[in-house]
């Protein structure tokens, strides 16, 4: 994608992020396609393009993205089915950016709906269980407690600007409806330095949790929508991805992520600079993610994160507002939609509908993706999109 002005987000939409809400991802995925046809005022039948990210609690199901046109009756001339995780929704808008350039489409809702917390059904099978989810990780958390405590030995780390993170991102959530109820009490320092190990030295409050929840953006060319009678729109105007970085080697750095790969080319495409991003939309699901991103894309040098992130206001009125709806940390993980919960954040706040979270002067945001956790490496997919105004 280069730093063009013709394709538009021109509506986003968002569920409530709930625990165990006994739905499925088709139903959910329902709501949110029906907030986004309210909020954008557009035909159910206008839509001709339609991207789905996979979900967990649908696992092993390797055509959702079909049966979700039959759920929803639609009838698209293109499909895009994402397996990225959580890289799949901003994935799936320069993907569908793409398909509307090459004419295989005019009108694309990019979806991401998933209910792991009522339905667990992710059996991957093949290899995977021997060699990148062995007995004894159980889970995310281990691996990025692996990944914590490489950075702390190569880099140094102080648990005061985790905690901060965590703090910040949760007081976002306290003005965000959407977010989780049970996260909607606030947090300090000492919270943070009580809340039990996990996965040493990662603690409990570095983590995200499991909920339900579905997302969607109404993608289109600048002049389709303004065809459709819709105002409100921002210009995803660069885009990069890279899976399993530094893939051949057998030992890598695992400190060395996928990000510091891309953000050149992410900075390069838009004509931005670290210093002109006006707000961060990260994909967090555990503290030190956003951390090692604020060094990646150039926020600080390597290795000076916990320094940077002390020093900086991350909160919505702050110099660099950070995760302003609270982040997948303090709204809730839903599943492998979470993906779309930083990139509809930063949507909403450039249409100014933060409410009491609004960021002052939202011209640009920079949100990242991550997809897949294998095991002693860093995770799998890095995606990045700037949005413009």
């Amino acid at each position: 994608m280069s730093s063009k002005r013709d394709i538009v987000i021109a509506g986003y939409s968002e569920t409530a992020i709930e625990y165990k809400s006994g739905r499925s991802a088709y139903d959910l995925g329902g709501e949110a396609l029906a907030k986004l046809l309210a909020a954008t005022g557009i035909e159910k039948d206008a839509i001709d393009g339609l991207a789905v990210t996979a979900p967990l609690s649908e696992c092993p199901n390797p055509f959702f993205a079909v049966y979700m046109t039959e759920a929803l009756g639609l009838t698209p001339t293109w499909l895009n089915y994402g397996g990225t995780g959580g890289c799949s929704a901003t994935g799936g808008v320069a993907r569908a950016a793409s398909a509307i350039r090459d004419g295989l489409c005019e009108v694309v809702v990019v979806l991401s709906a998933d209910a792991p917390s009522t339905s667990w059904r992710a059996n991957y099978g093949a290899y995977r269980g021997e060699f990148q989810d062995p007995p004894g990780v159980q889970g995310p958390p281990a691996t990025f407690g692996l990944l914590m405590s490489r950075y702390k030995h190569q880099y140094g780390l102080n648990s005061d600007a985790l905690g901060k993170i965590a703090i910040t991102q949760r007081n976002h959530a306290l003005h965000n409806d959407n977010a989780y109820a049970k996260f909607k009490t606030p947090i300090t320092m000492d919270d943070y330095n009580k809340s039990r190990i996990i996965a040493d030295p990662l603690r409990l409050l570095d983590c995200v949790m499991f909920c339900d929840g579905a997302n969607a953006f109404l993608v289109t060319s600048e002049a389709k929508a303004k065809s459709l009678g819709i105002s409100k729109m921002v210009y995803p105007t660069a885009y990069a991805e890279i899976t399993n970085v530094n893939g051949n080697q057998s030992c890598p750095d695992i400190t060395e992520t996928g990000f510091s790969k891309i953000a050149p080319k992410l900075y390069k495409q838009s004509g931005l600079a670290a210093k002109d991003i006006k707000m961060f939309q990260p994909y967090d699901d555990f503290t030190i993610a956003v951390m090692m991103k604020f060094e990646d894309f150039g926020f600080c040098k390597r290795g000076q994160g916990s320094d940077f992130t002390l020093d900086t206001d991350l909160s919505f009125k702050g110099t660099l507002p950070l995760n302003t709806g609270g982040g997948q940390i303090s709204a809730g993980q839903p599943g492998l939609a979470s993906g779309g919960l930083n990139l509809a954040e930063a949507v909403r706040q450039m249409f100014g509908e933060g409410g009491g979270r609004q960021v002052a002067n939202p011209t640009n945001a920079l949100i990242t993706g991550i997809g897949v956790i294998p095991y002693a490496r860093n995770w799998g997919t890095s995606a990045a999109m700037i949005l413009e105004a």
